[in-house]
């Protein structure tokens, strides 16, 4: 584990009304790490992904953002503390064009700098070509790259990625698992996401966090991350 921690989540739990869902999570992800989420639906996984970015609240335990402590603060005010996310099934502004998108995720990420819609424009060439078109009648694939730029324009530090290849045809999953990589690779970003997919984890996962019933119960550490590891932890 990198000494530079990032995000450090201890003893979470939340709820939906009176029903438990996340009990006693912990995970620590460091700073640049690409780290998945991974088990069965159904036991946590996106649960976990809107508590850490604060649209449903904790109930008990901590979440510590660059070591301050967020576990009360506000979804749009951790979104301006560099925290991006990108939700499962991608919730474009569909009446928006792909430039007001962009736009609207430079404010809401605090007005990061104004050249990285290049870099989003470089990362993904038909979000460029589409920058005009309505976000509502772009393809899934394309939706999801607007979706993940919208998240990176603002600058974040750590990007929380909700089933990333869900609904997208393979070879737009691999270009979307490059620009990931190239991400951490260009400016440093962190990622945690949640993903299904083997040949994504295989591809993108430096490690992994099992999560079954609303508990992380295993860690796959770096260079253990294989098909067989992956495999039990997922229904195939």
């Amino acid at each position: 584990m990198p000494p530079d921690i990032l995000l450090d989540v201890v003893g979470l739990h939340a709820s939906y009304g009176a029903t438990p869902v996340l009990q006693d999570v912990d995970l620590r992800i460091g700073r640049g790490e690409i780290v998945a989420l991974i088990g069965r639906n159904g036991v946590g996984k996106t649960t976990m992904m809107r508590c850490l970015i604060g649209l449903l609240r904790a109930t008990r335990g901590s979440i510590r953002y660059r070591g301050a402590d967020i576990t009360r603060m506000a979804a749009d005010d951790r979104a301006r503390q560099g925290i991006g996310y990108i939700p499962q099934g991608r919730d474009v502004f569909p009446r928006m064009t792909v430039e007001e998108n962009l736009l609207v995720g430079q404010s809401a990420g605090g007005g990061g700098p104004g050249g990285r819609r290049d870099l989003i424009y470089g990362y993904f060439p038909i979000l460029k070509e589409r920058r005009r078109q309505m976000a509502g009648t772009l393809s899934g694939g394309q939706q999801q790259q607007l979706a993940i730029g919208r998240a990176l324009i603002g600058g974040p530090d750590l990007i929380l990625l909700d089933e990333p290849s869900e609904g997208v045809q393979p070879n737009i999953v691999q270009l979307i698992v490059r620009v990931l990589r190239s991400i951490r690779h260009d400016i440093g970003t962190t990622i945690l996401f949640v993903e299904q997919n083997l040949d994504t984890i295989l591809t993108l996962a430096e490690r992994c966090y099992v999560m079954e019933k609303g508990q992380v119960v295993a860690q796959i550490p770096m260079g253990e991350v294989s098909q067989e590891s992956v495999r039990q932890h997922l229904l195939l």
